[in-house]
């Protein structure tokens, strides 16, 4: 129930036009947290951006959305309770090989891992707003050749942002 308000609500804000960016207009993201205070801050944010949001509370239910939804861009979190957000990416990934994902998590040391696993971009909590609705919008932007090429492992683009930060001498 509360997914499908999540999905109302981000579609009465794009209908209305508020905040509505006409780059981001039916462009589809799904936000996967089971913190449902970080699910919804970042749903409003990029509502605010003019994007169609939807909500999951755990890898299961973003997979049961991919599979019914066109959706554009996942943000994922890693841990969640029963399937982790790896075992997520994999599936959503394999089921739609040209889907976007960015991971968000508050674990560190998942740069290489992300890397090697072909993810667009890897934010870590507490989130840069700004620095997350960039990589947004360049994975969205970004021609399905270099998606491709990501997910088989040749060289392409790829955004980090360290939560922690950085030393200055």
């Amino acid at each position: 129930m509360k997914r499908e308000k999540e999905a109302t609500h981000s579609h009465a804000a794009q209908e209305s036009g508020k905040g509505q960016n006409p780059e981001h207009v039916e462009k589809r993201i799904l936000v996967v947290d089971d913190d449902t205070s970080v699910r919804e801050m970042v749903s409003r944010v990029l509502v605010g951006e003019g994007y169609l949001v939807r909500g999951a509370s755990n890898g299961a239910e973003a997979l049961e959305i991919a599979a019914t939804h066109q959706i554009d861009l996942v943000l994922l979190d890693l841990n969640m309770p029963g399937q982790s957000g790896w075992e997520t990416f994999e599936r959503l990934t394999t089921e739609h090989p040209l889907l976007s994902v960015i991971i968000i998590t508050g674990r560190s040391n998942q740069v290489f891992t992300a890397l090697g696993a072909g993810v667009g971009a890897l934010l870590e909590k507490p989130l840069d707003f700004p620095q997350l609705l960039q990589s947004v919008s360049r994975l969205l932007a970004e021609p399905p050749e270099l998606r491709r090429a990501r997910t088989a492992g040749r060289a392409s683009e790829f955004y980090y942002n360290s939560s922690h930060p950085k030393k200055t001498e």
